[in-house]
């Protein structure tokens, strides 16, 4: 058979011209597997996530059982307590709240009964919350069920605090020469809440803290306090040396506690003036430039087997002091 003067090509096998690479990329993968805690799916990418806030939360400052703090970040947040024996102590305490989030179908107990009873007792809003919401309002902190919404505490001023304070006992509005503690380096809340208990046994006018690198209002710091806090208000210092020495400028005496004060307690001939105690950690105790800003140091006498006293017991028998030798004067 004629073949109209073309020659036949043999085909070859394989694919035909054109064809390659059609697959290459389906071929080629998606790179090595992502390590199982960064992908978002899988349980270690969680386990992460929860340790990086732990690790969050250690660095602005110790945290009680039972607390956790709620909202986006970069937001102001509202602190939460969790657990049934953590929110019923909040509740027993005073602890000022926005609402008391029950989940749905909760299983009933002592606690539970009277975390209820005590809420409405206080007109405390009661929500029933699905456990997934209560999970994320905790960051999968161990609720048992039971969440407590705290507000933000409002903190003044602690320029126009002593200002206020100064200007009434000036008017005769206040009986009592103004009375101060300020924190320095103080991070623990308990200690916060047994500071605020102790201004209020012995007439002071309120608390100074640091914005920075310092306690804050916690449900720890509302608890300890046994509903002091709600008589004695805590106020921010952007700057506590600045705090310091303005508060100096109104006549306010700026005495630091330290283990060795030029000083002695018993000695102090200032208690009868307007005054500000500043307590340092327990550890580092005043920084350089407080100790500096202060009118005086005053030591404790103590046992010299005891190294040194908590902040809160120091502030506490440095007031109860004052009180004493106001009420001798």
């Amino acid at each position: 058979m004629a073949n109209n003067g073309r020659r036949s090509v043999k085909a070859k096998k394989g694919p035909t011209v054109g064809t390659g690479g059609h697959g290459r990329k389906a071929l080629e993968g998606k790179g090595p597997t992502p390590k199982a805690e960064d992908r978002v799916y899988h349980k270690a990418h969680k386990s992460r996530q929860l340790a990086e806030r732990s690790a969050a939360k250690r660095g602005t400052g110790a945290r009680s059982a039972g607390a956790a703090k709620s909202g986006p970040k970069g937001r102001a947040t509202e602190e939460v307590v969790t657990g049934r024996n953590s929110v019923v102590e909040a509740l027993r305490a005073g602890i000022p709240a926005k609402a008391l989030h029950v989940a749905i179908r909760i299983d009933m107990d002592d606690r539970v009964k009277e975390s209820l009873k005590l809420a409405a007792e206080r007109g405390i809003p009661l929500l029933e919350t699905g456990k997934p919401e209560l999970d994320r309002m905790t960051d999968d902190a161990v609720h048992q069920g039971l969440v407590l919404q705290i507000p933000p505490y409002e903190y003044q001023d602690a320029y126009e605090l002593a200002e206020e304070t100064v200007d009434k006992w000036k008017k005769g509005h206040v009986s009592n020469a103004p009375l101060f503690v300020a924190l320095d380096g103080i991070t623990d809340p308990r200690n916060l809440g047994a500071i605020i208990r102790s201004v209020s046994a012995f007439s002071g006018h309120g608390v100074i803290v640091p914005e920075r690198r310092s306690v804050g209002v916690t449900a720890s710091a509302w608890k300890t306090s046994a509903g002091a806090a709600v008589r004695v208000p805590v106020a921010r210092a952007s700057n506590l040396n600045n705090a310091l020495k303005q508060f100096k400028n109104m006549g306010i005496y700026v005495l630091g506690l330290d283990g060795d004060g030029d000083v002695s307690l018993p000695d102090l001939t200032l208690a009868t003036e307007p005054v500000c105690i500043v307590v340092g950690s327990e550890g580092k105790g005043l920084s350089r430039l407080v100790r500096e800003n202060c009118d005086q140091i005053v030591s404790i006498p103590i046992d010299s087997a005891m190294e040194s006293l908590n902040a809160s017991m120091a502030v506490g028998i440095s007031l109860y002091e004052v009180s004493r030798q106001r009420a001798a004067g």
